[in-house]
């Protein structure tokens, strides 16, 4: 008997285990099973399983029951991977447990996979991260560099997206990554539609989630903290390194090696992201011409502003503002 009863709607299998975090289940199934076209009709169906039916312990005071076990994994057009508080061997070894493994293994060629927080710590171990972009929440990042050094892994977005493997941060970053996966799939507004309809936004902090996302908040104890913040400060010059070296008492390449441990990027990419960041803000919020805009980013000239523009978000400077002005 078929696991999923709808041909039509594009099948979602989440993948629970003990631990499970209730609020990451019920961000998966309040906007994908709530999704619907134009006419009304509804585009996908999700249903929850796990490596052993039944009842799924949670971070709460309250088990869920769950009825189906990892054939529907195998049917699954989509896979997401929410995070479990009981994940200590994973974390602790970069192993899975063998009914999580084989579990896994049932998943079909070209289904997409996408993970919620720490779930990315599951699709790591089962190899499916391996070169590839991936982020986890900032807490674990450190945790998972050591176990998964072969993984590109970035904890300051939201979420990313390389195609059929997808992750996002935080739990709140679970939303921004179904909207996006959402809007991917059948457009704009019905995400937008559906973002309104949950009462949560449709992008973050007045940005658009189907673009690179903002970054989250760094830990601002840290030894590269006060540089960065100078940096802020004066994006609109240019910044030289051991400008940034100096202000934290340290050799170029003392501070180039600590400042990538403690951001997970260089200080030209660093720079770069920040800069693009305020091209943004201004973008949306005011009516300068691009010129000036550029020069207030620390780009210079417009046409470096449309360059790493368009590297960042695809987008040309005015498509964005077009898109994204603020009234």
């Amino acid at each position: 008997m078929a696991v999923f009863r709808y041909p039509d709607r594009h099948p979602v299998a989440v993948l629970v285990r003990h631990g499970l975090i209730p609020m990451e289940l019920g961000v998966v199934h309040q906007l994908f099973g709530r999704a619907e076209s134009a006419d009304g009709k509804p585009l996908y169906e999700v249903v929850t399983c796990a490596p052993e039916p039944g009842d799924i312990r949670t971070d709460a005071d309250f088990p869920v029951r769950v009825g189906r076990g990892p054939e529907a994994l195998g049917e699954a057009r989509t896979v997401i991977v929410p995070a479990s508080r009981d994940d200590d061997e994973v974390h602790a070894t970069g192993h899975l447990s063998p009914a999580t493994a084989a579990a896994l293994a049932r998943i079909g060629p070209g289904t997409r996979i996408a993970s919620v927080c720490t779930g990315a710590f599951v699709l790591a171990a089962a190899g499916l991260l391996k070169g590839r972009p991936a982020t986890t929440h900032w807490k674990s990042a450190a945790r998972f560099r050591e176990l998964f050094p072969d993984v590109v892994l970035d904890p300051c977005v939201l979420y990313t997206d390389d195609g059929d493997v997808l992750t996002s941060a935080g739990e709140a970053a679970g939303i921004d990554l179904c909207l996006h996966m959402i809007r991917r799939d059948h457009g704009a507004a019905v995400a937008a539609s559906l973002a309104r309809h949950t009462v949560v936004p449709p992008h973050r902090e007045g940005g658009q989630a189907q673009y690179v996302p903002r970054p989250v908040p760094e830990p601002r104890l840290s030894s590269t903290a006060p540089a960065r913040a100078w940096a802020e400060e004066r994006l609109g010059r240019p910044i030289a390194l051991h400008e940034l070296a100096a202000r934290s008492s340290m050799s170029v390449r003392t501070f180039s090696r600590r400042f990538r441990e403690e951001t997970g990027l260089t200080p030209v990419q660093w720079l770069t992201r920040r800069r693009v960041e305020r091209a943004r803000e201004l973008l949306e919020e005011t009516d300068l011409p691009v010129d000036r805009i550029a020069a207030e980013a620390g780009f210079g000239t417009g046409a470096s502003l449309r360059q790493h523009l368009r590297a960042a978000l695809g987008v040309s400077p005015s498509a964005y503002r077009a898109t994204f002005r603020v009234p």
